[in-house]
């Protein structure tokens, strides 16, 4: 049954079929080899809906909508100018500001993507105009957006919170110490790099321009305020404070800035609603096969072939993140969160590790599995952005990668690395 089961999904993939036809049609299968017949195929439909019913899952259409409304207006550029501002004048500081508008972006947007193209699209051109070479450009922008999966809000955080049943509060928190300690390596490896090639640096700003710059970007800076504060002081649910970051985008871009008309409000709720129809597809067929493989046992039988039962803690730890690195170099997240959180699972359960560290590692491991060559789905999106071959997007990867795979070892030995915030707001 495993072999009919991920033989269909093989091929269904190699033959070109999108992620969900795969994922159905397999589970499909699955559930006639289980019960002999198509009978009471209306089991596996309960299982698809039932998977798209958890109400944490309206945050996810809820950021995305946001974060086009701010793509659209002025916000993402004002958050960089402000970080232009106080660190373009330094050694790597256009390099720096890049990935720490990365970091800014991320903490309102939550999506790598939203940030690839809300942050590259500015950016690249002055950091080419500046001397950096391309290759360096392009894998900064495709790396540097994996902060903003960490930071909150991370849409791979709700996905994993809603299949694993962890607190997505919790692990909002976690991906906060993670996020800055990647910009931290990526900013002194900007520092590096432009002192190796001579890199100019860009005249240092007045005071006056730094303030003026600050005072533009207040309203903007006001998103992670709104929910990271409205989170934790106890004003807002995740899905409340997601909602409540819709409106204050609606009328921060639409009243006060005055760049986003009705006209394009309509484009970017129609891009909203494509987007979401896909992902919350990917939750529903997710759910359904993540139920005939729980049923047919399948996880057992790949953890034992694994021999992952007699790990300790450590073990389970790298396995997991290999798991994950390897499964995101080649699918989508989402359905590599969908299919692997449940297989994993019982291991994680058994051997009493925290699941808010464990989904703290396994998004990180989805964020550069995204930005890591053959198939990762920010270097595509990079591609069709900047209309740059695929050879030239990934080539400057490798050093970037390094660091974050450093990050994720750093995260098995010291989890308090994520953890340490989360261990604060809960013993105040």
């Amino acid at each position: 049954m495993t072999t009919a089961i991920l033989g269909t999904m093989i091929v269904l993939l190699l033959l070109g079929f999108p992620m969900m036809v795969p994922l159905i049609v397999a589970s499909v299968v699955g559930f006639v080899a289980i019960f002999g017949g198509i009978g009471h195929l209306e089991t596996l439909v309960q299982q698809v809906i039932a998977g798209i019913q958890p109400a944490s899952l309206i945050a996810v259409p809820m950021f995305i909508f946001a974060a086009e409304i701010m793509t659209r207006g002025q916000s993402a550029g004002r958050l960089i100018d402000v970080v232009m501002a106080f660190l373009g004048h330094i050694k790597g500081g256009l390099a720096i500001s890049t990935a720490g508008a990365c970091t800014m972006f991320g903490a309102v947007s939550g999506s790598t993507q939203a940030t690839v193209v809300a942050v590259g699209g500015p950016m690249r051109p002055r950091l080419l105009k500046a001397g950096y070479s391309d290759s360096f450009t392009l894998a900064l922008i495709v790396n540097a957006s994996d902060i903003a999966f960490l930071i909150p809000p991370s849409i791979g955080m709700i996905i994993y919170g809603v299949v694993s049943g962890t607190s997505i509060a919790e692990l909002f928190l976690a991906g906060i110490g993670p996020g800055l300690l990647i910009l931290v390596m990526f900013s002194i490896y900007s520092y590096v790099y432009a002192v190796r090639h001579d890199v100019p640096t860009e005249p240092r700003m007045p005071w006056p321009d730094r303030l003026r710059a600050v005072r533009r970007a207040i309203w903007p800076m006001g998103f992670p305020v709104l929910i990271i504060g409205g989170i934790y002081g106890g004003v807002f649910s995740p899905t409340e404070a997601a909602a409540a970051c819709v409106l204050y985008a609606l009328v921060l871009e639409m009243l006060v800035f005055r760049q986003v008309s009705p006209r394009q409000l309509f484009a970017t709720a129609k891009s909203t609603g494509l987007i979401t129809a896909v992902v919350f597809i990917l939750v529903g067929a997710g759910a359904a096969f993540s139920y005939v493989i729980s049923f047919a046992q399948i996880p057992q039988e790949i953890l034992a072939g694994i021999g992952i039962d007699g790990m300790g803690p450590y073990g389970v730890l790298f396995t997991i993140s290999i798991a994950f690195f390897i499964g995101c170099m080649f699918v989508d997240p989402i359905v590599v969160i969908l299919v692997l959180v449940p297989i994993f699972a019982p291991v994680v359960q058994a051997t009493g590790l925290d699941p808010v560290l464990v989904g703290t590692i396994i998004t990180l491991q989805v964020a550069i599995g995204s930005a890591t060559p053959p198939f990762g789905c920010d270097i595509f999106t990079a591609i069709a952005v900047f209309r740059r071959p695929y050879w030239e997007v990934i080539r400057g990867t490798p050093p970037f990668v390094i660091m974050l795979l450093t990050v994720s070892v750093l995260l098995i030995f010291f989890p308090q690395i994520a953890l340490f915030l989360r261990d604060l707001s809960i013993d105040g």
